[in-house]
């Protein structure tokens, strides 16, 4: 056996079925045995691989051991004279297999070999090539001099910017993506050390192939896609976390002294550092939007006070002894963005209809406020009526003036279409076109392209050679390629051809998903038949858990009530203590011995859907079909039916 591919898994089941397609093609091409370890996904990932991919070597953990363990318990049962570590989130050329084998024999002092890695929209991932995390190093990569001098020799040694990507180079660490080493190599430096549970390890690895006297190369003769924002989620404080203590633990592990203190206590720094700014850029991401409204609506507030004061009181200095300024005008700004943000007019800022939605309920929070306000703060009821209206106005120009900066376009609201081109013979364009349709895709789409210079013109727009032509003359956005007709090198030639300005979107053969990712550090994008859950959305699941404090706090003031009307007394203050602190939710899934991991994860719950049927079912498939219902149709009132039906039993 020449070759030994692992793939470690972890709830990426579109993408790593696109992996393994790819895998399957380059595989014919050199003796390869192909490793998947799941780590306890739970999105039917190893039911696809049995299904589509029975030459597959599989192993199923029952818990996520982490990256490292789970490679090596591949690596001791792989019989390849070369072992790849492959992420299930990459896409291989066909000959990608071919060429690093023959660059690996031809050059016997190589331990190891990276190739070059673009993201999903064609841009070159400096991490191809790195340098080892010194204590300057980590200086820069932290502070964000690397990034600055990004071509600097000084400055950014950890991304080795200042090598051609298209040369072949030695370099000191590879990544984990693609991770092409010599079995012997690995048999004498170790496996992967498992103290990493993710990220660090292929760090610790190529150091001690270097120090074995081996090298390392980076090899830019082969190109891969690698989406990586499926598996990197940089704007967590968990990856800041993992990724500098994986940082830490290699400094303790390899360097000794006074080097080693000055490295830790760099990153250690480093964490807080990179946690603070993490936390506050994800404030301000959150926190834009609502402060914008704020200081319109508020400013809007005073200019109508002094406008009503004059216009209907022909009095300029009227409210100058009121609260107005500092009780009535802040309190009405809140509860607005209060009935905009519980109405979902922040999840998705374009929708309009939330967003007017929201603010009226605000307006009725503030009318019902009013009324319990001392009379020295009922300023005027007029201001309460034209604020609303400065609100609505305000807040919809607002919108209207971000959407029309982001996309050059008026439609508010609207889905954002893209002009798309699908890139494949006509049996696979058909296909797809029909799975646009079912998914409903927010796309406009333009014609298909065929990689066969004798097509029909009737039937395509041109050929694969002349793309460039087709792209420019319809404005196409996105170009969605047919992996069962367009080969992956061709995929990647184009797509760093055309550049980062569309995006590329990918078809597996005989694939019902169409997957994509515009950004290195952002989640891939996937337009999929799966079935779509209201209760995995922000909103939803905003709105349950406020019913579940509402209730709570409605038994609360009512509990004499309730130890008389509840069968269990002392069951239901210890479930109200356990929702209040959000361990528990009162309405949830039903309890079934198989699993439903497939549906977005609840807390425990008090009741479930059959508490609210007059007949209880027993068998376990009507469960989990009921369980994905309730998960699917999602909607508050159901909770307070099933809360109401089930009263007696919320001690339990």
């Amino acid at each position: 056996m020449k070759l030994s591919v692992v793939i470690v898994s972890y709830n990426v089941r579109h993408f790593l079925e696109q992996a393994l397609l790819s895998v399957r093609k380059a595989a014919a091409r050199l003796p390869t045995e192909v490793w998947v370890v799941d780590n306890h996904s739970v999105d039917d990932s190893v039911a696809m691989v049995r299904h589509k991919f029975p030459e597959v070597h599989l192993i199923v953990n029952a818990d996520n051991p982490g990256f490292a363990k789970a490679n090596n318990q591949a690596i001791r049962q792989c019989q390849g004279e070369y072992i790849l570590l492959l992420n299930p989130d990459t896409v291989v050329e066909e000959d990608t297999f071919e060429k690093c084998a023959q660059f690996m024999d031809a050059h016997p002092e190589a331990g190891a070999l990276g190739v070059r890695m673009i993201d999903g929209s064609g841009k070159f991932l400096p991490e191809s090539k790195r340098g080892f995390p010194s204590p300057w190093t980590a200086f820069c990569k932290t502070f964000g001099l690397s990034r600055i001098f990004p071509r600097s020799r000084w400055f950014n040694h950890y991304h080795l910017g200042y090598l051609d990507e298209h040369q072949i180079h030695e370099v000191e660490v590879l990544a984990g993506a693609f991770m092409w080493m010599r079995r012997s190599v690995l048999q004498e430096v170790g496996l992967l050390d498992e103290a990493f549970f993710m990220y660090g390890e292929d760090i610790d690895l190529s150091y001690r192939i270097l120090r074995a006297s081996y090298k390392n190369y980076y090899y830019p003769g082969t190109t891969i896609i690698h989406y990586k924002g499926e598996s990197t989620k940089k704007g967590s404080l968990n990856y800041v976390r993992v990724f500098y203590q994986a940082m830490i633990i290699f400094a303790r592990k390899h360097f000794r002294g006074r080097q080693a203190a000055l490295l830790v206590t760099m990153l250690q720094s480093a964490i807080w550092f990179r946690a603070a700014l993490t936390l506050v850029g994800n404030w301000l991401k959150r926190a834009a939007l609502p402060l914008m409204d704020a200081g319109l609506i508020y400013t809007g507030l005073l200019l109508l006070k002094d406008f009503w004061a004059v216009y209907y009181h022909s009095d300029a200095n009227y409210f100058a002894h009121s609260h107005f300024e500092w009780t009535n005008a802040p309190l009405y700004t809140l509860l607005w963005l209060a009935g905009v943000y519980f109405s979902g007019g922040y999840d998705e800022p374009g929708h309009l209809r939330r967003l007017i939605r929201g603010l009226l309920l605000g307006s009725l929070l503030i009318a019902a406020v009013y009324g319990f306000l001392d009379m020295a703060y009922r300023s005027s009821r007029a201001l309460i009526v034209l604020g609303t209206a400065w609100a609505v106005i305000a807040t919809i120009i607002t919108r209207t003036a971000i959407h029309f900066v982001h996309y050059r376009n008026l439609r508010v609201g609207k889905p954002l279409t893209r002009n798309v081109i699908i890139a494949g013979r006509e049996e696979e364009v058909r296909r797809v076109q029909g799975l646009l349709q079912q998914i409903q895709a927010p796309v406009h789409y333009i014609g298909a392209v065929s990689p066969d210079l004798d097509a029909d013109p009737a039937v395509f727009l041109g050929y694969l050679d002349n793309i460039d032509d087709i792209v420019l003359i319809y404005r196409i956005e996105e170009i969605i390629f047919c992996s069962a007709d367009v080969g992956s090198q061709d995929i990647m030639r184009i797509m760093s051809r055309l550049g980062p300005h569309l995006s590329y979107k990918i078809v597996p053969e005989d694939s019902l998903s169409i997957i994509g990712s515009q950004s290195k550090n952002t989640p891939g994008e996937l337009y999929t038949i799966d079935i779509r859950f209201n209760i995995a959305t922000a909103l939803h699941r905003r709105h349950k858990r406020l019913f579940d404090l509402l209730w709570t706090l409605a038994l609360l003031a009512t509990l004499p009530l309730h130890l008389v009307g509840v069968r269990q007394p002392l069951g239901l203050l210890h479930n109200m203590a356990l929702v209040a602190a959000g361990r528990k939710t009162w309405v949830g899934y039903a309890f079934t011995t198989e699993s439903d991991s497939a549906l977005p994860p609840l807390p425990p719950s008090v009741l479930n859907p059959l508490d609210g049927l007059p007949v209880r079912p027993s068998d376990q498939a009507t469960i989990q079909r009921l369980n994905m219902l309730y998960a699917k149709n999602y909607q508050v009132e159901q909770d307070l039916e099933i809360a109401w039906k089930g009263y007696r039993s919320l001690g339990r």
